[in-house]
């Protein structure tokens, strides 16, 4: 399977070139279709009219969803604020930081950066269990590290969407370095 090389993306006009279909229908739960319906409804509605952001206020009312969770970098604190303060004209908010709990990366051997001096680790256990207690319906992950937002994703009981990717070269823009010529180069 390797349909980033296929040349005709034939499944675009219908074709199973699996013949999985039937098959994989029988997967889908109502929550997933409840889900699909929500997201189908702004694609139809608002396709390439609204950006991101405000896809995620309109799927978040079409869902029914009151209760919003972020879980968010420490280094883009204020871009959580932002986005914070826009969610809570339509939603209860909770946002939690990445250092939540303060505990230190000796407790788990983990790697610093600066090895002579004490350094927080990340706690994305920690944020999903926090936003799991206040019982969201909807958690938004801002700018998680790699690997970070796996085990928020993982722990978090709501369903996880991604606002915001790091790429901490790339003001957190990842697909940068697939448009840039020059990062190309650098990637092969």
């Amino acid at each position: 399977m390797n349909c980033a090389f296929c040349q005709d993306k034939d499944c675009f006009n219908g074709k199973d070139c699996l013949k999985n279909g039937e098959r994989i229908k029988k997967f889908y739960t109502n929550d997933d279709i409840k889900l699909l319906e929500a997201s189908s409804a702004i694609e139809a509605r608002y396709y390439m009219e609204k950006t991101r952001i405000e896809e995620l206020i309109l799927f978040s009312r079409e869902m029914g969803y009151e209760h919003l969770g972020l879980a968010f970098c420490v280094g883009l604190e204020g871009e959580a604020r932002q986005i914070g303060d826009l969610l809570q004209k339509d939603f209860k908010v909770d946002s939690v930081c990445c250092k939540v709990c303060g505990i230190d990366k000796s407790e788990f051997n983990l790697e610093q950066i600066d090895k002579k001096s004490f350094e927080v680790m990340c706690n994305p256990v920690g944020q999903a269990n926090i936003l799991n207690e206040k019982k969201t319906e909807l958690n938004i992950i801002v700018g998680l590290c790699m690997g970070h937002d796996i085990l928020f994703t993982q722990n978090s009981q709501a369903p996880v969407t991604t606002l915001v990717v790091k790429d901490r070269v790339l003001a957190h823009n990842p697909l940068g370095a697939i448009y840039s010529r020059y990062y190309q180069n650098k990637l092969k």
